[in-house]
């Protein structure tokens, strides 16, 4: 295979998917978790433009995402964020919260042993939130 046939094979099948509905390419794009919107959106500009432009495609992952962080997805979504924007703000936070509050890290004892690789930034009434939840155990 030549770099000809490589090409002409990425633009017929650029073109196909170019070719369905929008409403096709948004039930495929829903169908996808975080982490594979993500990379989908960095398959092509094609798909990023898609991905990007359509806000509903990161509502219902924003919306899990609230489960853990209420205040802080309700407070973005107030202040005019969009879906997309809320869950790039919030995600890490979120499953960060979501391990603490579910005992993840009851076990440590000192700061020094926390892993530094799933730790976020997080605002003091988070942090409340965790400690009363760790009081509470």
């Amino acid at each position: 295979m030549n770099a000809a046939d490589t090409e002409q094979g990425r633009t017929a099948s650029q073109s196909s998917f170019d070719r369905l509905p929008p409403e096709v390419t948004y039930k495929i794009f829903s169908q996808l978790d975080v982490q594979s919107l993500c990379r989908a959106s960095e398959t092509c500009w094609a798909w990023n433009r898609m991905i990007r432009n359509n806000d509903a495609l990161w509502k219902p992952h924003c919306l899990t995402a609230r489960a853990v962080c209420p205040r802080e997805i309700d407070g973005d979504i107030e202040c005019g964020y969009t879906w997309q924007a809320t869950l790039l703000r919030n995600y890490e936070k979120s499953k960060v919260k979501h391990a603490w509050l579910s005992g993840r890290y009851s076990n440590i004892r000192s700061p020094v042993h926390l892993p530094k690789r799933f730790m976020c930034p997080m605002d003091a009434e988070t942090w409340g939130e965790i400690l009363t939840a760790e009081l509470e155990r």
